[in-house]
């Protein structure tokens, strides 16, 4: 599990409420301090375990690239209410969610998806359905099918335990010794628990299913022809660095090795893990424009 650096937003961040057909959504929301909307807007989607707060460290920076960046709490997960539904959870489920929230920000015009470990299957869905025309797709710690490892073992975990033993025991017994062994300040310590125990455990235990069961939808992917970027930590413990090379050569895709990251470069590396967003929107967005200027 990883832990964001600091709580306080930075400037030009704030949390909102994004009305949908398909519900409401609480997001952390990001606009330059300086200067003004002129590139396309972007969401960001999280993991099994985490928030919209797991990007606060690299918000500013990206929306100082001129742009709107929405970071998103998923049905069930912190605030986002969710129901006692498992349906209302798979990635198909949940993808579609995704393309609500783009219609809501995007306006129908283009922007940018990001997602993070499970949040980058959930995402993948949203691509592929064609529903929103997407400029280009990030999927950072994230893999072609489901999860690996150690993460594969507590995905299990909270799929076995979360319906029978409830989510304070999952985080006495799971999460809180992990964090106290790392040190975790104690504000940082109470927010962690506060959002796990906030998550709808149908969710949780439902959406760790998806993550340790998806099927490898990469060929599928591959066939939008949507720019993409696969960025993860050079010891990412989830999928593996391996795996995940392996996938972005069958997308055709840029593939970005954040160092000294592990399963959360927008939380361990952040400077790193924002220029290397900014610089691929950048050039997705040349791209588009220059193939659409040439159709005129």
């Amino acid at each position: 599990m990883s832990t964001p650096r600091f709580l306080d937003l930075p400037p030009g961040v704030t949390p909102q409420k994004i009305e949908t057909p398909q519900g409401t959504f609480a997001v952390l929301e990001a606009l330059p301090v300086s200067g003004v909307v002129e590139r396309w807007p972007a969401l960001l989607v999280p993991g099994l375990t985490g928030s919209k707060e797991d990007f606060i460290a690299v918000l500013m920076t990206l929306a100082q690239s001129g742009r709107r960046v929405v970071a998103v709490d998923l049905r069930g997960q912190y605030e986002t209410p969710g129901p006692d539904d498992p349906a209302a959870y798979t990635c198909a489920a949940l993808g579609s969610d995704l393309d609500a929230l783009a219609q809501v920000i995007g306006g129908g015009g283009p922007m940018h998806l990001v997602g993070h470990s499970f949040g980058g299957l959930v995402a993948r869905e949203a691509v592929i359905d064609g529903r929103t025309k997407f400029a280009s797709f990030t999927l950072m710690g994230s893999g072609p099918a489901g999860i690996e490892g150690r993460r594969a073992r507590n995905g299990r975990k909270i799929m076995e335990e979360v319906p029978e033993l409830g989510l304070e025991h999952v985080w006495q017994h799971r999460f809180e010794p992990e964090v106290l062994a790392g040190d975790v300040p104690d504000d940082i310590v109470a927010f962690l628990r506060r959002r796990l125990l906030a998550n709808s455990p149908t969710g949780l235990s439902s959406m760790a299913e998806q993550v340790l069961t998806m099927r490898d939808r990469t060929d599928e992917l591959r066939q939008i022809e949507v720019p993409t970027l696969v960025l993860y930590g050079e010891d990412d413990d989830g999928w593996s660095p391996e795996t995940q090379s392996e996938m972005a050569a069958r997308l055709g895709a840029e593939c970005v090795v954040v160092p000294g990251a592990v399963h959360s470069p927008a939380v361990e590396a952040p400077e790193t893990t924002a220029a290397a967003l900014v610089r691929f929107w950048n050039a997705a967005e040349k791209h588009y424009l220059d193939i659409h200027s040439n159709s005129l």
